[in-house]
């Protein structure tokens, strides 16, 4: 794929220059449903299918930006003097984002730059395809401007972009599992602090299926950021029986003491954070962690259906 995103860069945008070409992962969450943004521990790992990125520097401020997933669109042009965004420039808003947030994190970006994208994660999956283009377009930047930036401030990079930029108040998960993910491994990831262990994920006789609901999803248009506001006023209500920061800091008694409430918000958080204290009881190197953890995914999306 890599060799085929170069030969076509080079039809589109000349073959002169140096060239580079990049690959950021997408991602699935093998349980761990809305804790990211409440303090809770999360179980994604990074996938093989992701995002390609072919790139050239330019000797100027314009930007080019290139779909092989969108070649109806064209060369969309823009120009690092014009870092905000636009609904018409559609998914140049994920690159573009990126780069106004490190500027607004005191990072140059001194020149313009030619870039061509190809994604294999299916459009709408729900696999972080959006994360994985922030990620992809951080590291680029990052490695063509030598900007010295660790993979994990990249992560916190890309979920700032898409909170201020574009507009969806995600947490950290998705572009943490992109920046930071290894090879035949998962990662169990404290959001409330960021610490996180790798939890060998080779699973003898067994598979990951992900499967394909013909539901389309995106962040940016779904009920994502009503969700979030729901868990706010969740914490609210809870905030008036215990004293806790985040949903995340709920401890197995408290959560029984504030069950009451929950249930009264709706079941689908009442399930979301009986998940949230569960993950804080499981150890990741448990063999049967893994199955476990979908078991309980899977019982949070049917109170999801039933609510």
């Amino acid at each position: 794929m890599k060799e085929k995103i170069y030969k076509r860069f080079q039809e589109i945008f000349g073959a002169e220059g140096e060239i580079g070409v990049y690959f950021a992962p997408g991602r699935v969450n093998l349980i761990g449903e809305h804790t990211d943004y409440n303090g809770g521990h999360v179980f994604p790992c990074a996938l093989t299918i992701g995002t390609y990125g072919a790139v050239r520097k330019r000797n100027d401020n314009k930007l080019r930006f290139y779909s092989m997933n969108f070649e109806h669109l064209n060369v969309i042009e823009s120009s690092l003097d014009d870092l905000t965004p636009r609904k018409n420039a559609g998914w140049t808003n994920y690159p573009k984002g990126v780069m106004w947030a490190l500027r607004e994190k005191g990072y140059e970006i001194p020149c313009g730059i030619d870039l061509m994208l190809f994604g294999n994660i299916p459009n709408g999956s729900g696999l972080s395809s959006s994360a994985s283009v922030e990620v992809l377009t951080g590291y680029i930047l990052n490695d063509l401007f030598d900007l010295g930036i660790s993979n994990q401030d990249l992560a916190l990079l890309g979920q700032f972009s898409e909170n201020n930029f574009n507009g969806v108040n995600c947490g950290i998960m998705d572009q943490f599992a992109i920046a930071m993910g290894k090879k035949d491994h998962a990662i169990f990831l404290d959001t409330a602090d960021l610490s996180f262990e790798y939890a060998p994920i080779k699973l003898e006789g067994a598979k990951i299926v992900i499967s394909c609901s013909n539901k389309k999803r995106g962040l940016g248009d779904s009920k994502y950021n009503e969700r979030r506001a729901e868990c706010e006023e969740a914490l609210e209500e809870i905030r008036q029986k215990v004293k806790v920061d985040s949903l995340g800091d709920l401890s197995e008694e408290q959560f029984e003491e504030v069950r009451g409430e929950l249930m009264a918000i709706g079941i689908i958080w009442s399930a979301a954070m009986a998940g949230i204290v569960i993950m804080k009881k499981i150890e990741p190197h448990n063999r049967a962690y893994p199955v476990y953890a979908v078991i309980v995914a899977l019982l949070f999306t049917l109170s999801t259906f039933f609510s």
